[in-house]
């Protein structure tokens, strides 16, 4: 509810607060007027400085040439740094105090001292002590085990939260597109968006393309919000659901809206264990049997006392030996408590927990929480992703095909291989590689070369580099007019460029199935371009389908030019196209994945994999590291979603393969 309310204050600001405007000046040397101007939506402050290119100037900073270098450390003494006030870990003693909470080890504890002071009373120094102080230190045995355990899990968790909080965002900065933290953003600073990108900071809209904003985690409302030059604002914490964009950060670290909510957040405590909560249940079950024996006990031998002393007539005479005798039945009964609540249960369990805890970490697999050790020892089933969970992610392209005929882009060791192509299929080729992708081939001051961009696409940038092609001479040659990035809906991407003849051409890519209902032409082993028959289609077809059942993945690359000249109005289309190749690109099975899953079927778990690629490419994957057995079922998702609860039971034992559409 916090999160809903106050990040939903930004939503009604135009309406009900309009901060007065400022000058340029002001909102150079306020960091906060300047954090305000986005977390407000305030478009009258915008309008009046003269929008990104006026916030811009007032940074001092060059929108094409980004921040410089040397100016990082003043920005950040200025602005802030882009990081969020942590809340302090616990230390060492809280863990022994959080350790102490639990209910049997209370009760334990009050007996112990109950025993100690009536073993005092009855039987004297030491003797008095051993019963109550045996069962203090198998307290201080448990609630030790305990608070070193889960120290030690902190302190392991505290630096791989630091490793998972090793973000990056591509900037532009010296006039160059590089990669850094996030952490290390300042103000001024040119950050490029793309799909599935965090905003990283507060800043406003530069330019882009269809670029949509989910805004969930901060207003909790789950539309989408499309974000342009009338509608530039943008906020750390969401998330980029569609499109690309360049934006100028304005306020980075606490001074974010982001950072404001962080502020009214308090981390919550851990939950017991589902083991834990059970035996709590029986200690507390047993706890209260034994006190009402003991109860019981004590009524009966006191009243029997009293009979006794009244049967000899010395019901009004009291002596010390009397009192002795009266603290001894309660002694009696303080044992029947301490005998019953068993102290070697939490110890039992501390201990067994802590054990599998240490098995999973030699397995390199922290637990944060005790009850992952209980659910991971009763799992039956692991469902799975492929990309990047069985395979590395570090794609390469392996087969393509082009002109007619499939060829082989690496040798049996990975090493590109020349393939010879006519100069008009290369250049198509090479334009549709380098023009149709979101990615950049960028160089470092050594001239070194790397690719930043998503693992596909960098692997097909890598094959136009490797055949020769030159990134920045076909990009600076070719003008972009329009893009419609990649999502998972439409399942490819286009783009609009003007080559350096005036003509206008339209590039796709994409999924295959997609991208080839897309054309009906393609280019013949001449060059030349010829319509796409039903024959040619199935020949097509057959070759995708052979590269998925070599577990590749496969994206189709057409183009078709446009005859008219560019409307920006218009959008691009969707239909009429040339097929130029087909990618099939490969994602290496992980390392001992294999041997992993015959594990897991050795042991009674079923492995199952859940991905959204074709489905012979997963099948293919599955065979290889052992999923996909002989009497096994794959099935794809529209499938799977026409089946009743009775089908679904009957094929759920030999389900392994679940190839699913997003949507």
């Amino acid at each position: 509810m916090r999160f809903i309310d106050a990040g939903g204050q930004h939503r009604n600001t135009q309406e009900h607060h309009q901060p007065s405007a400022v000058n340029v000046s002001e909102i150079s040397k306020d960091p906060d007027k300047l954090a305000a101007v986005v977390r407000n939506y305030d478009m009258k402050t915008l309008r009046a400085v003269n929008g990104a290119d006026g916030i811009a100037k007032a940074l001092n900073v060059s929108i094409d040439e980004g921040v410089k270098s040397s100016e990082l450390s003043t920005r950040q003494e200025t602005y802030g740094f882009n990081k969020y006030t942590e809340k302090p870990s616990k230390s060492f003693i809280m863990f022994v105090w959080d350790a102490l909470h639990d209910l049997t080890l209370i009760i334990l504890i009050v007996c112990a001292i109950v025993s100690i002071g009536v073993g005092l009373a009855t039987e004297g120094w030491p003797d008095g002590i051993y019963d109550g102080l045996g069962i203090l230190l198998s307290i201080l045995l448990v609630v030790t085990v305990t608070a070193v355990s889960d120290y030690k899990q902190s302190l392991q968790f505290r630096d791989l939260d630091k490793e998972k909080k090793k973000i990056s965002s591509h900037v532009t900065r010296d006039g160059c597109r590089k990669k850094v933290s996030i952490y290390d953003l300042v103000v001024g600073d040119i950050v490029h968006l793309s799909i599935g990108d965090q905003v990283p900071a507060d800043g406003i809209f530069i330019s882009g393309y269809n670029l949509l904003i989910d805004e969930s985690s901060l207003t909790g409302e789950s539309d989408y919000v499309h974000t342009d030059e009338n509608k530039p604002f943008l906020l750390a914490g969401t998330k980029v659901q569609d499109g690309s964009a360049k934006m100028l950060v304005t306020a980075v670290g606490m001074k974010t809206e982001w950072g404001k909510l962080m502020e009214t957040l308090s981390e919550e405590g851990e939950d017991e264990t589902p083991l834990q909560v059970k035996l709590n249940g029986v200690a507390t079950i047993i706890g209260k049997i034994g006190l009402l024996f003991a109860v019981l006990t004590f009524l009966v031998l006191t009243v029997r006392f009293l009979v006794e002393k009244a049967m000899r007539n010395e019901i009004s005479s009291w002596s010390s030996s009397d009192a002795l005798s009266m603290l001894d039945y309660f002694a009696t009964a303080v044992t029947i408590i301490v005998v019953a609540v068993p102290e070697g249960l939490p110890l039992a369990v501390t201990l067994s927990l802590a054990f599998a805890m240490k098995k999973l970490m030699n397995d390199k697999a922290l637990v944060r929480h005790l009850s992952a050790c209980e659910t991971m020892g009763s799992s039956t089933c692991i469902c799975t992703d492929k990309t990047g969970t069985l395979t590395t992610n570090h794609m390469v392209l392996d087969k393509i095909w082009v002109s007619g005929e499939t060829k082989d882009v690496r040798d049996s060791e990975g090493h590109a291989l020349s393939s010879k192509l006519s100069e008009t299929i290369s250049t198509v080729l090479l334009q549709g590689i380098f023009e149709c992708t979101g990615s950049e081939v960028v160089k470092d001051k050594d001239g070194k070369t790397s690719i930043l961009g998503t693992p596909t696409e960098s692997a097909i940038l890598q094959y136009g580099l490797d055949a020769g092609g030159d990134f920045d001479a076909i990009r600076n040659e070719i003008k972009m007019l329009k893009m419609e990035p990649f999502n998972s809906a439409k399942k490819k991407m286009s783009v609009l460029v003007a080559l350096p003849n005036g003509q206008t051409r339209a590039f796709c890519k994409g999924a295959s199935e997609i991208v080839l209902g897309l054309c009906d032409k393609i280019i013949d082993g001449s060059g030349e371009t010829v319509p796409l028959s039903k024959e040619k289609t199935e020949v097509i077809t057959d070759v995708i389908e052979d590269f998925a059942k070599d577990a590749l993945r496969t994206l189709c690359l057409a183009y078709m030019d446009v005859e008219g000249g560019f409307d920006n109005g218009n959008n691009i289309p969707e239909s009429g196209y040339t097929l130029i190749a087909v990618f099939g690109i490969k994602d290496p099975l992980r390392p001992g994945v294999k041997e992993a899953v015959e594990i897991c079927l050795a042991a009674g778990i079923t492995v199952r994999m859940v991905t959204g690629d074709n489905i012979n490419t997963a099948k293919a994957i599955a065979k290889e590291c052992g999923i996909l057995t002989d009497g096994g079922l794959a099935i794809e998702g529209p499938e799977f979603r026409t089946k009743t609860t009775d089908e679904l039971n009957e094929i759920a034992p030999k389900l392994q393969v679940l190839q699913f559409h997003y949507t």
